[in-house]
């Protein structure tokens, strides 16, 4: 017992000594975030338009000024360096929110996205891949992960503009010729993070799909579910994933867990394979039950789906709250509806709509703001996920009195597996047709 009240004293002083050496905007928003979550809620379509506009900012204050997005905004440092990953899957978003806006201003948010995808086509490697890390990081090496992330962008951008059709099928090609025979990528992981398989790779898939909806004669979708099938033999039968965490497998964030889940529903929607979408339920479910009332989910989970840690990662609990909408448009559930609002609404909450430019409309990796995933920092990648969940959200309160959502079985039939994952080898040019795909 008296080591732990030492042990108890000692954390405090060096959080103490931590919090007097913060500049002031940092012991600001230290002091602020722990009074507790703010009431305000500046609405659906404020908080979408200010993350639209934080993310342009963070496009022209990028400390590499090359045309990617800036990884962060530090309370502490500043902005950093453009990240190559996460311009990736921004870039969708931007195309996304011109095309819902319309009009001078969307114009402007799609001629962000081009410059974007001009960037990383002039930063892609040779062989296809693209590197791991932000602008100027050691090593300098391709990485699957990230590769799989601006494969998505790449082939919006195809779809946008009809053009990056070579990039694309670079990258996409690189990330099948580099996968294991199991469907598991191994060759080429990212120095960023703990060594050691990772199933939150499902992200990757979902990259590969979007490239198969482009050219659904390619063998994309085969490696994309291939890959799948291997994430979830390590689903156990409450639902958790092993292997999912960026350095603690034990208590993976839920941003890892976000990522795997929404890789599953990306397969789920490419197939529309009902049994697994009861498979992504599972995983779906186990989530719920770690959310509490006012739309808090804990940053860490165990296995149990217990919380580990008292501070939410905001970028998980919008990308679980994205899923939650689609298993509800899939299923009709309402508890999936209600669970993502009231995650929308946390983190709607923590976003604020005025004050100076670097923070208005960002959102922060951790509430508080002194939380371990992004402490004192503004995300990129937190309020391009919020951007899309709330844009959903939007959407689907506008279509609810235009129809139902759409329940299980009313899909495509597919060749299921052993695995319970569409076997794609048996697709004919016409189930594919059926799908929008082209023969």
């Amino acid at each position: 017992m008296m080591r732990g009240r030492i042990s108890g004293t000692l954390h405090s002083l060096r959080a103490l000594k931590a919090y007097r050496q913060l500049p002031p905007l940092a012991k600001a928003e230290h002091r602020h975030d722990r009074a507790g979550l703010p009431g305000q809620d500046p609405g659906i379509e404020r908080a979408i338009d200010e993350g639209i506009a934080w993310l342009g900012r963070a496009q022209d204050h990028s400390t590499s000024r090359d045309g990617g997005v800036a990884r962060h905004y530090s309370l502490i440092t500043g902005w950093g360096a453009s990240y190559p990953e996460t311009t990736g899957y921004i870039i969708p978003t931007m195309l996304e929110y011109a095309r819902w806006r319309g009009g001078e201003s969307g114009c402007q948010v799609r001629q962000r996205a081009k410059r974007m995808l001009d960037w990383l086509v002039s930063i892609q490697f040779p062989e296809g891949g693209f590197q791991g890390g932000p602008v100027g990081a050691q090593p300098h090496i391709p990485v699957t992960f990230n590769t799989g992330q601006i494969l998505i962008g790449l082939a919006s951008g195809v779809q946008e503009f009809g053009q990056y059709h070579e990039a694309m099928y670079r990258a996409a090609d690189w990330l099948v010729q580099t996968q294991d025979p199991d469907g598991c990528w191994r060759k080429h992981p990212t120095p960023f993070a703990a060594p050691g398989e990772k199933t939150y790779e499902t992200h990757v898939a979902w990259g590969l799909l979007e490239a198969a909806r482009v050219a659904p004669e390619k063998p994309y979708a085969e490696a994309a579910l291939a890959n799948v099938r291997w994430a979830l033999r390590w689903q156990r039968d409450n639902g958790w994933l092993d292997n999912c965490c960026l350095s603690d497998a034990s208590q993976p964030l839920t941003h890892t867990l976000g990522y795997a889940l929404r890789g599953f529903l990306e397969a789920y929607r490419f197939t529309e394979d009902a049994c697994l979408l009861r498979t992504i339920q599972k995983t779906a479910d186990g989530l719920l039950t770690a959310l509490r009332e006012n739309g808090f989910l804990p940053g860490c989970l165990r296995s149990d789906w217990s919380g580990t840690v008292e501070w939410a990662c905001l970028t998980g609990s919008v990308q679980i709250a994205y899923s939650w909408f689609l298993l509800y448009q899939y299923t009709g559930e309402l508890r999936y509806y209600t669970a993502a609002c009231a995650t929308n609404k946390y983190v709607r909450c923590t976003m604020k709509v005025d004050g100076i430019p670097e923070t208005r409309g960002a959102i922060k990796g951790s509430f508080p703001v002194y939380g371990q995933y992004g402490s004192y920092q503004y995300l990129n990648w937190a309020c391009k996920f919020f951007v899309d969940s709330n844009t959903l959200e939007s959407k689907m309160a506008v279509r609810s009195t235009r129809g139902k959502a759409k329940g299980p079985g009313q899909g495509t039939p597919t060749h299921i597996s052993s695995e319970g994952i569409p076997d794609v080898s048996s697709y004919n040019a016409t189930s594919r047709c059926v799908r929008g795909l082209g023969p």
